[in-house]
């Protein structure tokens, strides 16, 4: 299981438990998401660079390629791994009418 393996499986476990304990093989299914979210962040990342063309020195592109890389990883583990927390008490609109 790679890092966002395991940063998945922790948070679910933290913060969604009901829908961490519906899964099977927790083992299978965040390997899975794991290695599905670093072909994301890839391929998202590759595709920015790609638009945006070559930047101007050595340090520049590596700055560049920083940057385009953290924002990829920002959005698809807010998008595939950390997702907002199940609520602990039901709200009002939780409630049956």
């Amino acid at each position: 299981m790679n890092r966002y393996g395991r940063q998945a499986m922790q948070h679910w476990q933290t913060h969604l438990p009901n829908r961490y304990a519906k899964i099977e093989n927790p083992q299978q299914h965040f390997t899975s998401l794991g290695n599905q979210v670093q072909d994301e962040i890839e391929n998202l990342a590759a595709n920015q660079a790609a638009q945006e063309g070559p930047a101007g020195t050595y340090l520049d592109q590596v700055g560049r390629l920083n940057r385009i890389q953290a924002q990829a990883e920002e959005q698809i583990l807010a998008e595939r791994v950390l997702l907002s927390p199940e609520a602990d008490d039901p709200t009002p609109a939780d409630l049956p009418r």
